[in-house]
């Protein structure tokens, strides 16, 4: 009786062993290159899928350009989250890509000062030059600095306040400007605004910003790809999947996000100063 009982024993481990050792064989890690925009968004979509998921995701954060260029020069990325249209593009005519990029989020703006004397009075100073600098992601490199610059065009304001602007590699750096005092003013990413540890609330000490109209600007259309290193891997395709779900969808949209479905139709050279 003994005896039996101890082969049902034996038997009952080697099972659970077989069954660990084929779960651990089919999980696989992927490594992702993420703009620095999308970064808070992107560890909550990370901690959510690996919820739920046997896979694991490993995530760079940069500046798109800079990606871009690692990618070309042999970067171990298999997905790229870029903050524009025209990085992924370039990647899948240059044939490093196993597939055809998609919009997963339309980016926006805000101007943000951390100065308590500015409370509410973002565009009001802007408008007036009464302010130190002007922190904005430097538009050779960033798809957000591009767009800062667009706003400044419509509300006529390049030529007076372009002695002085402070130009960030990407748009973390920029935020780094404003949040440390080196800039009074900055234009930067509204998700960067939201302060998401278990809350959709914003972050009470950075509420104070001036959300941009999205018509001031074109829009910021961040596209992803699956680069040829993650052709093969469970892990990309999994994750690209999980992306594309509801769950995923209101994560985005909860940091100040757009679906790309809902764009709205930009204007030129505006000259109303009350927008």
């Amino acid at each position: 009786m003994l005896s039996e009982f101890m082969t049902l024993v034996r038997l009952f481990f080697l099972l659970l062993c077989g069954a660990f050792f084929t779960m651990s064989a089919s999980a696989e890690q992927t490594h992702i290159a993420v703009a620095s925009n999308f970064t808070h968004t992107m560890k909550e979509l990370i901690r959510e899928f690996e919820k739920t998921s046997e896979h694991q995701v490993k995530a760079s954060y940069g500046s798109s350009g800079k990606i871009y260029a690692q990618i070309k020069h042999g970067a171990p990325f298999q997905l790229f989250f870029s903050a524009d249209q025209e990085k992924p593009l370039a990647l899948y005519n240059e044939g490093f890509s196993a597939g055809k990029p998609f919009t997963y989020a339309l980016g926006a703006l805000a101007l943000w000062s951390s100065n308590s004397e500015f409370n509410n009075q973002e565009l009001k100073r802007l408008q007036a030059g009464e302010f130190n600098k002007l922190s904005l992601a430097n538009p050779k490199i960033a798809p957000y600095g591009i767009a800062a610059v667009e706003v400044l065009e419509n509300l006529n304001l390049v030529e007076a306040t372009q002695k002085k602007w402070i130009k960030g590699e990407n748009i973390a750096q920029t935020y780094q400007f404003v949040g440390t005092g080196n800039a009074d003013l900055g234009f930067v990413a509204l998700a960067q605004l939201f302060n998401k540890k278990g809350s959709n609330k914003q972050d009470s000490n950075k509420a104070d910003y001036w959300p941009v109209p999205a018509k001031l600007h074109q829009a910021i259309r961040q596209d992803a790809i699956l680069l040829k290193r993650g052709e093969d891997n469970a892990a990309a395709k999994a994750f690209l999947q999980f992306i594309s779900n509801k769950q995923s969808q209101a994560i985005i949209t909860s940091y100040g996000y757009r679906l790309h479905n809902m764009s709205d139709p930009v204007i030129k050279k505006n000259t109303d100063s009350n927008i």
